[in-house]
């Protein structure tokens, strides 16, 4: 896809995370059906990636994580947490530490909070936020996010003081964030994680209503399209295998802002995506 003139919306490379330091606005992760090599972590982090989301995989990240020696204070290391209670926490914080080989997490977020009663369950007495939160006071823990898809409970959180950072779905066809969440977080100046930046490869695939010539996005256009949002700190990639990662790469490598023709072209694909897709708001 090409397109015109420079694009106004702020865009970079890089931002900075209160208390973490520069992160590399491109973040790598796995999940239970993608697979990279602990040798394709190396090669992303040398490209300049240092944000690394681990899900609880025995997989490549994890044993980078664990080899990683002297680099591991060059790189951002976020877990999935899924634990509610206090004795939970406790088990699953331990279990975490000791998988990856390092005495500190630099991101916990816990895992698809969902529900009111499931926030209120983490926060209350024995619940996990009390073995997390001490975590943090003692270092063991830098930074505490949340991972919902429920935008509006999101903000009502972030804006409650106890999180440092929050991991939302937002892409070109739902970007419902831009109003539900994104002017919390920016006044709260809460990093936002953004997650299905491809909705799920969809967006890197046509639609029947596509106009005449219309090329469909790469995958690299739309994390670019998702780093564009000023609001979003690191636009989340979970490529498989290697191809899939240097075709992710090419977002910084070298890094290259979106013009607002291809911008707005991928937004309208978005629209059409959404129509199509249905079922997620």
């Amino acid at each position: 896809m090409s397109g015109g003139d420079s694009l106004e919306i702020e865009s970079g490379q890089f931002d900075d995370w209160p208390g973490l330091g520069r992160v590399c606005r491109l973040g790598l992760a796995t999940r239970g059906n993608t697979s990279l090599e602990p040798e394709d972590v190396e090669h992303a982090v040398d490209c300049g990636i240092n944000y690394l989301n681990w899900c609880r995989h025995a997989d490549g990240l994890q044993e980078w994580i664990r080899q990683s020696g002297r680099r591991r204070e060059d790189v951002r290391v976020a877990v999935q947490f899924f634990a509610r209670t206090a004795s939970g926490a406790r088990e699953e914080l331990s279990e975490c530490l000791e998988q990856l080989g390092t005495d500190y997490l630099d991101v916990l977020t816990y895992y698809y909070v969902e529900s009111e009663a499931e926030w209120e369950q983490i926060i209350s007495a024995d619940g996990a936020a009390e073995v997390v939160d001490a975590a943090r006071a003692e270092g063991v823990v830098r930074s505490i996010g949340l991972t919902s898809h429920q935008r509006g409970l999101a903000a009502e959180w972030v804006s409650g003081g106890r999180l440092d950072s929050l991991m939302i779905r937002y892409n070109a066809a739902h970007r419902g964030a831009e109003r539900d969440v994104f002017p919390v977080t920016e006044a709260q100046k809460c990093p936002v994680v953004a997650f299905t930046c491809l909705r799920w490869g969809e967006l890197i695939r046509s639609t029947p209503d596509d106009p005449p010539g219309f090329s469909v996005p790469s995958a690299a256009d739309c994390y670019r399209w998702v780093m564009c949002q000023s609001a979003v700190t690191v636009a989340l990639a979970a490529p498989d295998g290697r191809h899939e990662l240097d075709e992710v790469l090419a977002v910084i490598s070298p890094f290259q802002e979106m013009t607002p023709a291809v911008h707005s072209a991928i937004s309208d694909h978005g629209d059409r995506v959404y129509r199509h897709g249905g079922g997620f708001p």
